[in-house]
């Protein structure tokens, strides 16, 4: 399945009227199941599906890795263009939240039936890294730069990880925010890099409190993006250790939490 169609548009302007054609992004629905079982769909852009249903069960707490037990993956099957189902080598883990439902591209947080839901048994994140605050401000821009759908369309999130010195480790678009940030964090449970506690996690939009969750339980250090966060996001950034950054953008940054990390 394509990240982009193209459609016919009316441009108006001052000038008049004229009919073009454009690019769209690619909204879709994907069906994550276990071992055959269905887990939950959500609507994402196509691609790196593989690693957006392992950041996605990590995230919730039903995947294991490293400090956390659970199962492993032992193979992904890509059925169709709207399914993926891994194989674990154990069942689920016990206690995660469980949401077999639509859940749609713009919603981390849907289908959690209680406060306790919300609140996963998050580790706090270990102290000692900190990194410059000029590198944190150029973020934005190194993401921005990566973004290679977004320059055609217009009309995607991003979420990228990037070492201490500003180096891209990797960048994944959604037209989900929490989307791109459950593929950011798939790749890193594929790749055997987590926890990401001395990397830099920075988001193309706000900062809300279930990308402050996927943030901790992936172990980033830091947390940047390019406009707001919520109270929820802020408190659950003290409690853990992550220094969180706001508007940052033209090299100037607010931060709301941990500032001690950022030099």
């Amino acid at each position: 399945m394509r990240e982009v169609v193209a459609v016919e548009v009316v441009r108006c302007s001052a000038a008049g009227t004229t009919v073009e054609r454009d690019h769209v992004a690619v909204e879709a629905p994907l069906e994550i199941r276990v071992g055959g079982a269905p887990v939950t769909i959500t609507l994402r852009t196509p691609g790196d599906d593989e690693a957006l249903a392992r950041g996605f069960l990590f995230a919730e707490g039903l995947l294991g890795g490293p400090g956390r037990p659970g199962p492993a993956v032992r193979g992904a099957n890509q059925r169709g263009e709207q399914v993926i189902d891994l194989e674990l080598d154990a069942p689920l883990a016990a206690g995660g939240a469980h949401r077999a439902f639509v859940a749609t591209s713009s919603c981390g947080a849907c289908g959690k039936d209680s406060l306790e839901a919300l609140a996963l048994d998050l580790a706090p994140v270990p102290p000692g890294f900190s990194v410059a605050r000029a590198v944190v401000a150029a973020l934005p821009e190194r993401l921005r730069a990566a973004q290679r759908v977004f320059e055609r369309t217009g009309g995607l999130h991003a979420a990228g990880a990037f070492d201490a010195a500003g180096a891209t480790l990797v960048v994944r678009e959604d037209v989900g925010r929490h989307n791109a940030v459950d593929k950011v964090v798939g790749w890193a449970h594929a790749a055997g890099r987590l926890p990401l506690s001395e990397a830099i996690l920075c988001v193309s939009g706000r900062t809300s409190f279930e990308i402050l969750q996927k943030a901790v339980r992936a172990g980033f250090s830091v947390v940047a993006a390019v406009s707001a966060p919520s109270s929820l996001a802020i408190a659950l950034a003290e409690e853990h250790g992550v220094a969180l950054c706001g508007f940052v953008r033209a090299g100037a940054l607010t931060i709301y939490a941990h500032p001690e990390r950022i030099l």
